[in-house]
Protein backbone atom coordinates (compact mmCIF):
# COMPACT_ATOMS: atom_id res chain seq x y z
CA UNK A 1 0.00 0.00 0.00
CA UNK A 2 3.06 2.44 0.79
CA UNK A 3 4.81 1.61 -2.59
CA UNK A 4 0.72 2.20 -4.31
CA UNK A 5 0.66 5.23 -2.50
CA UNK A 6 4.08 6.44 -2.98
CA UNK A 7 3.45 5.91 -6.84
CA UNK A 8 0.87 7.60 -7.04
CA UNK A 9 2.67 10.90 -5.47
CA UNK A 10 5.10 10.65 -7.33
CA UNK A 11 2.82 10.69 -10.34
CA UNK A 12 0.77 13.54 -9.45
CA UNK A 13 4.13 15.45 -8.80
CA UNK A 14 5.36 14.85 -11.88
CA UNK A 15 1.92 15.88 -13.78
CA UNK A 16 1.70 19.05 -11.86
CA UNK A 17 5.61 20.18 -12.69
CA UNK A 18 4.95 19.74 -16.44
CA UNK A 19 1.62 21.66 -16.61
CA UNK A 20 2.69 24.20 -14.16
CA UNK A 21 3.51 26.45 -16.63
CA UNK A 22 2.89 26.30 -20.96
CA UNK A 23 6.20 25.31 -22.39
CA UNK A 24 6.72 27.03 -25.80
CA UNK A 25 9.45 25.15 -27.72
CA UNK A 26 12.67 27.73 -29.03
CA UNK A 27 13.80 27.73 -32.35
CA UNK A 28 15.95 24.51 -33.44
CA UNK A 29 15.08 22.89 -29.97
CA UNK A 30 12.58 21.15 -28.75
CA UNK A 31 12.63 20.01 -24.93
CA UNK A 32 11.80 16.03 -24.24
CA UNK A 33 9.60 14.64 -21.18
CA UNK A 34 9.59 10.93 -20.54
CA UNK A 35 6.54 9.40 -21.21
CA UNK A 36 5.38 8.65 -17.32
CA UNK A 37 6.18 12.66 -16.62
CA UNK A 38 3.65 13.48 -19.08
CA UNK A 39 1.01 10.74 -17.63
CA UNK A 40 1.53 8.37 -20.35
CA UNK A 41 2.84 4.77 -20.38
CA UNK A 42 6.17 3.85 -21.70
CA UNK A 43 5.07 0.67 -23.05
CA UNK A 44 1.95 1.92 -24.38
CA UNK A 45 3.24 4.79 -26.17
CA UNK A 46 6.33 2.88 -28.24
CA UNK A 47 3.69 0.66 -29.47
CA UNK A 48 1.72 3.14 -30.86
CA UNK A 49 4.88 4.52 -32.41
CA UNK A 50 5.70 1.17 -33.61
CA UNK A 51 1.85 0.73 -34.97
CA UNK A 52 1.88 3.64 -36.73
CA UNK A 53 5.16 2.70 -38.49
CA UNK A 54 3.32 -0.43 -39.89
CA UNK A 55 0.97 1.81 -41.24
CA UNK A 56 2.97 4.26 -43.06
CA UNK A 57 2.43 4.35 -47.17
CA UNK A 58 5.48 5.53 -49.11
CA UNK A 59 5.14 3.77 -52.09
CA UNK A 60 5.48 4.84 -54.84
CA UNK A 61 7.52 7.76 -54.22
CA UNK A 62 7.18 9.98 -57.00
CA UNK A 63 4.39 12.07 -56.54
CA UNK A 64 4.42 13.66 -60.00
CA UNK A 65 3.42 10.53 -61.18
CA UNK A 66 0.68 9.59 -58.56
CA UNK A 67 -0.89 12.30 -59.70
CA UNK A 68 -1.13 12.00 -63.48
CA UNK A 69 -2.20 8.49 -63.03
CA UNK A 70 -5.01 9.56 -60.53
CA UNK A 71 -6.22 12.50 -62.59
CA UNK A 72 -5.46 12.26 -66.14
CA UNK A 73 -8.71 10.66 -67.85
CA UNK A 74 -10.79 11.55 -64.84
CA UNK A 75 -10.41 15.04 -64.88
CA UNK A 76 -10.33 17.32 -68.37
CA UNK A 77 -7.23 18.98 -69.74
CA UNK A 78 -5.30 17.74 -66.03
CA UNK A 79 -1.69 18.80 -65.75
CA UNK A 80 0.56 19.60 -62.73
CA UNK A 81 1.56 23.29 -62.92
CA UNK A 82 3.49 23.34 -59.83
CA UNK A 83 6.22 21.55 -58.15
CA UNK A 84 6.46 18.41 -56.75
CA UNK A 85 8.75 16.58 -54.63
CA UNK A 86 9.55 12.78 -53.81
CA UNK A 87 8.56 11.52 -50.96
CA UNK A 88 10.73 9.23 -49.10
CA UNK A 89 9.49 7.94 -45.41
CA UNK A 90 6.92 8.53 -42.90
CA UNK A 91 8.12 10.66 -39.77
CA UNK A 92 5.88 11.76 -36.82
CA UNK A 93 6.01 13.67 -33.51
CA UNK A 94 3.44 13.25 -30.35
CA UNK A 95 3.91 16.91 -28.23
CA UNK A 96 2.05 17.32 -24.83
CA UNK A 97 1.75 20.09 -22.76
CA UNK A 98 4.40 21.56 -25.45
CA UNK A 99 7.21 18.87 -24.65
CA UNK A 100 7.83 16.52 -27.28
CA UNK A 101 6.85 13.07 -26.01
CA UNK A 102 8.09 11.01 -29.15
CA UNK A 103 9.06 11.09 -32.32
CA UNK A 104 10.11 8.88 -35.10
CA UNK A 105 11.40 9.37 -39.04
CA UNK A 106 13.37 12.10 -40.21
CA UNK A 107 11.82 15.12 -38.80
CA UNK A 108 12.89 17.94 -40.32
CA UNK A 109 12.67 16.68 -44.23
CA UNK A 110 10.44 18.87 -46.09
CA UNK A 111 7.83 17.22 -47.95
CA UNK A 112 5.15 18.11 -50.10
CA UNK A 113 1.67 18.27 -47.26
CA UNK A 114 -1.09 18.69 -50.06
CA UNK A 115 -4.16 19.79 -48.58
CA UNK A 116 -3.28 20.68 -45.00
CA UNK A 117 -2.14 23.78 -46.07
CA UNK A 118 -5.33 24.90 -46.39
CA UNK A 119 -5.66 25.05 -42.14
CA UNK A 120 -2.18 27.45 -42.87
CA UNK A 121 -4.64 29.26 -45.66
CA UNK A 122 -7.25 29.56 -43.54
CA UNK A 123 -5.08 31.36 -40.87
CA UNK A 124 -3.57 34.04 -43.30
CA UNK A 125 -7.46 34.74 -43.64
CA UNK A 126 -8.11 35.14 -40.01
CA UNK A 127 -4.76 37.62 -39.57
CA UNK A 128 -6.70 39.33 -42.49
CA UNK A 129 -9.57 40.11 -40.36
CA UNK A 130 -7.94 40.77 -36.90
CA UNK A 131 -6.04 43.66 -39.35
CA UNK A 132 -9.35 44.81 -40.48
CA UNK A 133 -8.49 44.19 -43.83
CA UNK A 134 -11.57 41.94 -44.09
CA UNK A 135 -14.73 43.58 -42.28
CA UNK A 136 -16.45 40.57 -41.29
CA UNK A 137 -16.55 36.94 -42.94
CA UNK A 138 -19.63 37.42 -44.10
CA UNK A 139 -18.36 40.36 -46.38
CA UNK A 140 -19.25 39.87 -50.13
CA UNK A 141 -15.82 39.36 -51.91
CA UNK A 142 -17.39 41.60 -54.58
CA UNK A 143 -16.29 44.49 -52.35
CA UNK A 144 -12.72 42.97 -52.44
CA UNK A 145 -12.10 41.38 -55.87
CA UNK A 146 -12.99 43.84 -58.39
CA UNK A 147 -11.24 42.62 -61.76
CA UNK A 148 -15.00 40.30 -62.70
CA UNK A 149 -14.05 37.14 -60.83
CA UNK A 150 -17.33 38.02 -58.48
CA UNK A 151 -19.48 40.04 -60.77
CA UNK A 152 -21.68 37.56 -61.58
CA UNK A 153 -24.97 37.34 -59.96
CA UNK A 154 -24.57 33.81 -58.68
CA UNK A 155 -20.72 34.95 -57.83
CA UNK A 156 -22.02 38.25 -56.15
CA UNK A 157 -23.15 36.02 -52.87
CA UNK A 158 -19.96 34.50 -52.29
CA UNK A 159 -18.84 35.57 -49.03
CA UNK A 160 -15.25 34.91 -47.39
CA UNK A 161 -16.77 32.65 -44.92
CA UNK A 162 -18.12 30.80 -48.25
CA UNK A 163 -15.01 29.96 -49.35
CA UNK A 164 -13.67 29.27 -45.88
CA UNK A 165 -15.69 26.38 -45.57
CA UNK A 166 -15.50 25.37 -49.42
CA UNK A 167 -19.39 25.99 -49.56
CA UNK A 168 -19.30 28.98 -52.38
CA UNK A 169 -20.05 26.81 -55.44
CA UNK A 170 -18.03 29.73 -57.46
CA UNK A 171 -18.24 29.54 -61.10
CA UNK A 172 -15.62 30.70 -63.49
CA UNK A 173 -11.95 29.74 -64.51
CA UNK A 174 -8.57 30.45 -62.41
CA UNK A 175 -5.08 29.62 -63.44
CA UNK A 176 -6.57 28.16 -66.57
CA UNK A 177 -8.72 25.63 -65.09
CA UNK A 178 -12.94 26.07 -64.80
CA UNK A 179 -14.43 25.28 -61.53
CA UNK A 180 -15.69 22.27 -62.67
CA UNK A 181 -12.82 20.22 -64.09
CA UNK A 182 -11.66 19.55 -60.31
CA UNK A 183 -13.33 16.57 -59.90
CA UNK A 184 -16.10 17.01 -62.18
CA UNK A 185 -19.47 15.61 -61.19
CA UNK A 186 -21.18 14.30 -64.63
CA UNK A 187 -20.87 11.09 -66.73
CA UNK A 188 -20.49 13.12 -69.62
CA UNK A 189 -18.51 16.59 -70.22
CA UNK A 190 -21.36 18.07 -71.55
CA UNK A 191 -22.85 17.34 -67.97
CA UNK A 192 -19.73 17.82 -65.97
CA UNK A 193 -20.03 21.75 -67.85
CA UNK A 194 -23.73 22.23 -67.22
CA UNK A 195 -23.81 21.16 -63.78
CA UNK A 196 -26.17 21.92 -61.24
CA UNK A 197 -25.09 25.62 -59.71
CA UNK A 198 -25.92 25.83 -55.76
CA UNK A 199 -26.69 28.61 -53.96
CA UNK A 200 -23.37 30.19 -51.96
CA UNK A 201 -23.70 28.82 -48.44
CA UNK A 202 -26.05 25.60 -49.56
CA UNK A 203 -23.35 22.81 -50.91
CA UNK A 204 -20.18 21.76 -49.80
CA UNK A 205 -17.75 20.53 -52.18
CA UNK A 206 -14.23 19.90 -51.86
CA UNK A 207 -12.57 22.29 -54.74
CA UNK A 208 -8.71 23.20 -55.37
CA UNK A 209 -10.19 25.62 -57.70
CA UNK A 210 -12.14 27.71 -55.41
CA UNK A 211 -9.45 27.32 -52.26
CA UNK A 212 -7.02 28.84 -55.19
CA UNK A 213 -9.81 31.66 -55.37
CA UNK A 214 -9.40 32.24 -51.40
CA UNK A 215 -5.62 32.60 -52.06
CA UNK A 216 -5.89 35.01 -54.92
CA UNK A 217 -8.27 36.92 -52.80
CA UNK A 218 -5.94 37.28 -49.85
CA UNK A 219 -3.59 38.40 -52.26
CA UNK A 220 -5.66 40.88 -53.44
CA UNK A 221 -5.92 42.45 -49.61
CA UNK A 222 -2.83 41.94 -48.45
CA UNK A 223 -1.04 43.77 -51.38
CA UNK A 224 2.14 41.15 -50.48
CA UNK A 225 2.70 37.38 -51.58
CA UNK A 226 1.03 35.34 -48.79
CA UNK A 227 4.08 33.04 -47.69
CA UNK A 228 5.69 36.75 -46.85
CA UNK A 229 2.43 37.19 -44.71
CA UNK A 230 3.12 33.30 -42.96
CA UNK A 231 6.68 34.17 -42.23
CA UNK A 232 6.85 37.45 -40.65
CA UNK A 233 3.59 36.77 -38.70
CA UNK A 234 3.23 33.08 -37.97
CA UNK A 235 5.94 31.26 -38.77
CA UNK A 236 9.26 33.51 -37.16
CA UNK A 237 7.29 34.21 -34.37
CA UNK A 238 6.91 29.95 -33.19
CA UNK A 239 10.47 29.64 -34.18
CA UNK A 240 9.85 27.53 -37.13
CA UNK A 241 13.01 27.13 -39.36
CA UNK A 242 13.58 28.56 -42.65
CA UNK A 243 13.33 25.14 -44.54
CA UNK A 244 9.65 25.64 -45.81
CA UNK A 245 8.36 27.10 -48.57
CA UNK A 246 4.43 27.74 -50.14
CA UNK A 247 4.67 27.22 -54.02
CA UNK A 248 2.18 28.49 -56.59
CA UNK A 249 2.17 27.51 -60.28
CA UNK A 250 4.29 28.00 -63.17
CA UNK A 251 0.95 30.49 -64.54
CA UNK A 252 -0.53 31.81 -61.09
CA UNK A 253 2.10 35.12 -61.34
CA UNK A 254 0.10 38.42 -61.50
CA UNK A 255 1.16 42.05 -61.19
CA UNK A 256 0.14 44.11 -57.70
CA UNK A 257 1.11 47.87 -57.58
CA UNK A 258 3.81 47.50 -60.00
CA UNK A 259 5.42 43.98 -58.73
CA UNK A 260 5.17 40.65 -59.96
CA UNK A 261 3.79 38.36 -57.24
CA UNK A 262 3.15 34.70 -57.57
CA UNK A 263 -0.23 33.46 -55.74
CA UNK A 264 0.14 30.37 -54.05
CA UNK A 265 -1.52 27.04 -54.16
CA UNK A 266 -4.21 26.07 -51.32
CA UNK A 267 -3.07 22.05 -52.07
CA UNK A 268 -1.20 19.51 -53.99
CA UNK A 269 -3.86 18.60 -56.40
CA UNK A 270 -2.23 20.35 -59.41
CA UNK A 271 1.48 20.50 -57.62
CA UNK A 272 2.72 23.18 -55.62
CA UNK A 273 1.27 23.80 -52.03
CA UNK A 274 2.72 23.75 -48.92
CA UNK A 275 6.52 21.70 -48.79
CA UNK A 276 7.10 21.62 -45.14
CA UNK A 277 8.75 19.43 -41.82
CA UNK A 278 6.97 17.52 -39.47
CA UNK A 279 8.76 19.67 -36.89
CA UNK A 280 7.48 23.00 -38.16
CA UNK A 281 3.88 21.37 -38.60
CA UNK A 282 4.22 20.43 -34.50
CA UNK A 283 4.71 24.24 -34.02
CA UNK A 284 1.79 25.58 -35.63
CA UNK A 285 -0.37 22.93 -33.98
CA UNK A 286 0.73 24.25 -30.58
CA UNK A 287 -0.24 27.22 -32.02
CA UNK A 288 -3.51 26.25 -32.48
CA UNK A 289 -3.38 24.42 -29.32
CA UNK A 290 -2.78 27.67 -27.46
CA UNK A 291 -5.42 29.07 -29.13
CA UNK A 292 -3.08 31.23 -31.15
CA UNK A 293 -0.90 32.46 -28.27
CA UNK A 294 3.13 31.87 -28.29
CA UNK A 295 5.32 32.83 -25.40
CA UNK A 296 3.68 36.49 -24.35
CA UNK A 297 2.46 37.41 -27.87
CA UNK A 298 -1.11 36.80 -29.19
CA UNK A 299 -0.53 35.97 -32.82
CA UNK A 300 -4.37 35.82 -33.91
CA UNK A 301 -6.76 36.51 -31.40
CA UNK A 302 -8.38 33.03 -29.73
CA UNK A 303 -11.52 34.23 -31.02
CA UNK A 304 -10.42 33.18 -34.54
CA UNK A 305 -9.66 29.54 -33.26
CA UNK A 306 -13.53 29.25 -31.98
CA UNK A 307 -14.23 30.60 -35.61
CA UNK A 308 -12.20 27.98 -37.45
CA UNK A 309 -13.31 24.96 -36.10
CA UNK A 310 -17.26 25.74 -36.04
CA UNK A 311 -19.10 23.43 -38.17
CA UNK A 312 -19.74 24.60 -41.47
CA UNK A 313 -24.33 24.10 -41.53
CA UNK A 314 -23.97 21.93 -44.55
CA UNK A 315 -20.66 20.10 -43.69
CA UNK A 316 -20.68 19.22 -39.60
CA UNK A 317 -17.50 17.66 -39.96
CA UNK A 318 -15.82 20.94 -41.99
CA UNK A 319 -14.81 24.29 -40.25
CA UNK A 320 -12.67 27.12 -41.74
CA UNK A 321 -10.73 24.51 -43.67
CA UNK A 322 -10.19 22.29 -40.42
CA UNK A 323 -11.63 18.88 -40.53
CA UNK A 324 -13.68 18.38 -37.28
CA UNK A 325 -14.44 15.12 -34.94
CA UNK A 326 -18.30 16.71 -35.02
CA UNK A 327 -20.29 13.55 -33.52
CA UNK A 328 -16.63 11.66 -33.33
CA UNK A 329 -17.35 10.42 -36.71
CA UNK A 330 -13.99 10.71 -38.12
CA UNK A 331 -11.55 9.62 -34.91
CA UNK A 332 -14.02 7.71 -32.56
CA UNK A 333 -11.88 7.40 -29.83
CA UNK A 334 -10.74 11.20 -29.61
CA UNK A 335 -13.01 13.84 -28.26
CA UNK A 336 -15.60 15.67 -30.38
CA UNK A 337 -13.66 19.21 -29.81
CA UNK A 338 -10.57 17.56 -31.57
CA UNK A 339 -9.60 18.96 -34.98
CA UNK A 340 -7.19 18.71 -37.82
CA UNK A 341 -5.74 19.21 -41.56
CA UNK A 342 -5.52 16.52 -43.45
CA UNK A 343 -3.50 16.66 -46.47
CA UNK A 344 -3.55 13.24 -49.66
CA UNK A 345 -1.18 10.71 -48.64
CA UNK A 346 -1.48 11.09 -44.67
CA UNK A 347 -0.55 14.26 -44.13
CA UNK A 348 -2.15 15.18 -40.37
CA UNK A 349 -1.69 18.13 -37.85
CA UNK A 350 -3.59 16.37 -34.78
CA UNK A 351 -5.14 19.42 -32.20
CA UNK A 352 -6.42 18.15 -29.18
CA UNK A 353 -7.66 20.24 -26.40
CA UNK A 354 -8.91 18.19 -24.12
CA UNK A 355 -5.98 15.87 -23.99
CA UNK A 356 -3.18 18.79 -24.21
CA UNK A 357 -1.86 16.77 -27.23
CA UNK A 358 -0.52 17.68 -30.91
CA UNK A 359 0.03 15.06 -33.38
CA UNK A 360 1.84 14.86 -36.28
CA UNK A 361 1.62 12.26 -39.08
CA UNK A 362 3.62 12.09 -42.39
CA UNK A 363 2.61 9.50 -44.65
CA UNK A 364 0.28 7.43 -42.32
CA UNK A 365 -3.37 7.61 -44.00
CA UNK A 366 -5.46 5.66 -40.94
CA UNK A 367 -5.52 8.87 -38.61
CA UNK A 368 -7.97 7.19 -36.43
CA UNK A 369 -6.62 4.30 -36.13
CA UNK A 370 -2.88 6.00 -34.95
CA UNK A 371 -4.79 8.54 -32.50
CA UNK A 372 -6.54 5.74 -31.21
CA UNK A 373 -3.13 3.99 -30.04
CA UNK A 374 -1.99 6.99 -28.23
CA UNK A 375 -5.33 8.39 -26.42
CA UNK A 376 -4.97 4.42 -25.50
CA UNK A 377 -0.86 5.04 -23.93
CA UNK A 378 -2.25 7.98 -21.98
CA UNK A 379 -2.58 6.61 -17.86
Amino acid sequence: MQRLLSTLLLSLVCSALWAQADYYPPRHHWQTRGAEQVGFDPDKLAAAVAFARTQAVTEPSDLRQILLDTYVGREPDYRVLGPTAPRAQDSGMVIRGGYLIAQWGDTRRVDMTFSAVKSYLSTVAGLALADGLIDDVHAPLAGYVTDGKFSSEHNRAITWQHLLQQTSDWQGSLWETPDWADRPVGETLQAQQNRVLHPPGGHFKYNDVRVNLLAYALLQVWREPLPQILKRRIMDPIGASNTWRWHGYENSWVELDGLRMQSVSGGGHFGGGLFISAEDHARFGLLFLRKGRWADRQLFPESWVEQAVQPAEVRPDYGYMWWLNTGRERIPAAPESAYYAAGFGGNYVYVDNDNDLVIVLRWIPDIAAVVQRFLQALD
